[in-house]
Formats: structure tokens, sequence, C-alpha cells
């Protein structure tokens, strides 16, 4: 069994006997959120863009412990051009800990990087919204979603040659897209364009889902549906894998819809785009897998994973995520934060312990 910095890891379903190894980066990185106003605490850190850029470049070297996204000063720019107020990385307080919150929408939603505590050699940190139950993807990177922003500018207004998404985008928007793109590819429409020339993204291809069930073309929505499920387009999420489970169940094939949804369930429940209610009614399953994954961080279920030679690195680890899923049940992240930091602390990761307790 891998220990720290590696790929593979465990998990148990509840339902056999059987030990299933899984893909253990995504249990090794985790969750997403979206708070209300009553719980809002980033109100308290506004920046100006020019000192967010140095503040979140610090942060995510010094206390992140990574390599900051090389155009992340004009995706903050562009943000904040949107109408977006930049938020300090450290105000953190109530959402998922390993988000680094990057701005906030006048709605209260907020945009992030997403810091996984484990990762294969170059990946680099999503950019999510964060929401109470864990994340939803917005882009595998910055570059992904700066290109993606200002296609859609161009599209929707190509005779705005001021577009201020432009001028704050700078040198890297001049980099990643230039104005007529769109037009000059002569794709049938801006998803086209995003899918073939960008990059996949999550809300795209569910919506190609919805349209081709729009036009009664059930064989298509399926085809897409298992299409968006490839382990190469969105690795350690498990939203692809729910909303294919979700497709089943409309084409009549609960079966599948079931065995796809349980599936679903062995990705961190904090990447399922959904509350995990929802995925668990789809795999008619009540509380016994939230009950599992208590009796596995019990001190019982800890004792007999390394009486059966599991290293005690990866026990610790296995329990942080663990306890990720059971925070993002109800989003009661701070009621796990300690112990979480805790176990990475005993797995090896001393710097992720120490981001994940880290506050304004």
């Amino acid at each position: 069994m891998k220990v720290p910095g590696g790929i593979l890891g465990s998990r148990v379903s509840s339902s056999s006997t059987t030990t299933t190894t899984t893909s253990a980066f995504p249990k090794l990185f985790l969750h997403r959120h979206h708070r209300s106003k009553s719980t809002n605490t980033a109100a308290n850190f506004r920046c100006s863009s020019s000192a967010a850029t140095s503040d979140h470049i610090s942060f995510i070297k010094d206390v992140a412990a990574t390599r900051p996204p090389e155009h992340l000063s004009s995706l903050l720019n562009m943000l904040q051009s949107k109408g977006e107020t930049i938020v300090s990385p450290g105000a953190r307080k109530g959402l998922i800990p390993l988000a680094i919150p990057l701005s906030e929408s006048q709605s209260g939603t907020i945009t992030a990087l997403l810091r996984w505590p484990t990762a294969p050699p170059g990946m680099e940190m999503p950019v999510v919204e964060v929401r109470n139950y864990g994340v939803w993807l917005l882009a595998k990177n910055v570059d992904q979603y700066i290109h993606r922003i200002l296609a859609e500018a161009d599209a929707n207004d190509p005779a705005d040659s001021s577009n201020e998404l432009f001028d704050a985008s700078s040198e890297a928007g001049q980099k990643l897209y230039k104005r007529g793109d769109f037009s000059r590819s002569q794709l049938p429409n801006l998803d086209v364009y995003l899918l073939k020339k960008v990059g996949m993204f999550p809300d795209i291809l569910e919506r190609k889902v919805k349209q081709h069930f729009e036009k009664g073309d059930h064989v298509s929505a399926m085809v897409t549906g298992e299409f968006y499920t490839n382990k190469e387009h969105f690795p350690g999420f498990g939203r692809p894998f729910v909303f294919n489970a979700e497709v089943l169940l409309k084409v009549g094939r609960t079966l599948e819809a079931k065995d796809a949804a349980r599936g679903a369930l062995k990705s961190p429940w904090w990447t399922l785009g959904c509350r995990y209610q929802e995925v668990a009614q789809i795999a008619e399953w009540e509380d016994e897998q939230i009950e599992y994954i208590k009796e596995k961080v019990s001190e019982e279920g800890k004792l007999e994973d390394l009486q059966k030679g599991k290293a005690p690195a990866q026990v610790a680890l296995d329990e942080a995520a663990f306890l990720l899923d059971l925070a993002s049940i109800d989003g009661t992240w701070s009621n796990y934060e300690q112990r979480i930091a805790e176990c990475y602390e005993e797995g090896g990761l001393h710097d992720i312990s120490k981001f994940v307790l880290h506050r304004d």
C-alpha cells in the first residue's frame, strides 16, 4: 500500500466484504462549499487587486506550500472586473479546509483554488466554486478559466472592443485568446468552441446531455453521459459518475443507475456536485455508508486496519479523507478541522496540516 505521496489508496464498501482499491488521489484531495450570508466572514477580508495578487501568491507559496499558478494575477484582475470582490486567501472560516478563496460575487458565491494534499506530478490547482457540501469544478486550471471567460465575453458582445475583461487579462489574455477567435473558428456554437479549443467543463457536458434529452435523443444522451465519466477528464471528482447515474435513471435503467451511484460514492463525497443524500437515494442506501465510515474512523476501526498490515501513515490519511466525507454531509467543516490536520501530521503531510488550520 502506498503512503504519503503515493497514488493508490483503499476504500471498502459496506455492502461487501471485499476491499475495493481506488485511485487515492481523489481521497487525499478534498472538498467544496457555498456559504450563506449569516456565516460568511469574507466581507471582513477585502483586498485591492494589486495587494490581493501579492497576498495570494505569498499565501500559496508559504502557507499552502505549492507553486502559484502563472497567471493568477490576471485571473484576480478579471474577477474584480466582473464585479466580484477579491477575498483574502486566509478568509477560510466555514469553508472546506482545502479551499483558497479568490473572490466573492454579489450573491455570496466564493470562487477558489483547491489545494490537493497529494496529486500526480503536473496536476495544477483546479478553480472551483465553493458550496456548503463541497466544491463544484469550474476549470481544471487557471489558464482554462481565463480562456473560457474571455471567449464567453467575446461571443456575447463581439462589438465591444474596450471590454474591461480583456484589459484586465493583460498578457495572459493575449496569450490565451485573441478577440474574434470564436468567430474565426466557424464552430456552430460557444459550447462546441470551449470543448474543442479550451478544455472539458462539467457544466457544458451536462448541458449537452440535457439538450440531447430535449431533442428526444436518449442514445446520444447516454453516450455523452458515459463520455463524461472518462477518468482522464476530471480526475479526483465524483460529479461525472453522479450525473451519469442520473442519466441512467432518467432512461429507466434503474439497476445500472443504482450501481453507478454506488460507484460515485467511492469518490470523495465533497466532489459529488450535490448533497450526499441525493446520491445515496439513487444508490438505494440509507445511512449504512455513513455508519460504515464512522466505524472506520473509530479507534477500533483504525486498529483493525493496522492489524491487517496497513501502514500507520496510510491509516491516518484515510481517516482524514473519511472525516472530510462526514463533514460534507452537513457542511460542518469546522467540527472536523482539528482532527483532519492531526491526521495529515500523522500521515507525514506536515505542510498540509498547517495549511488546514490557517485562518486570518
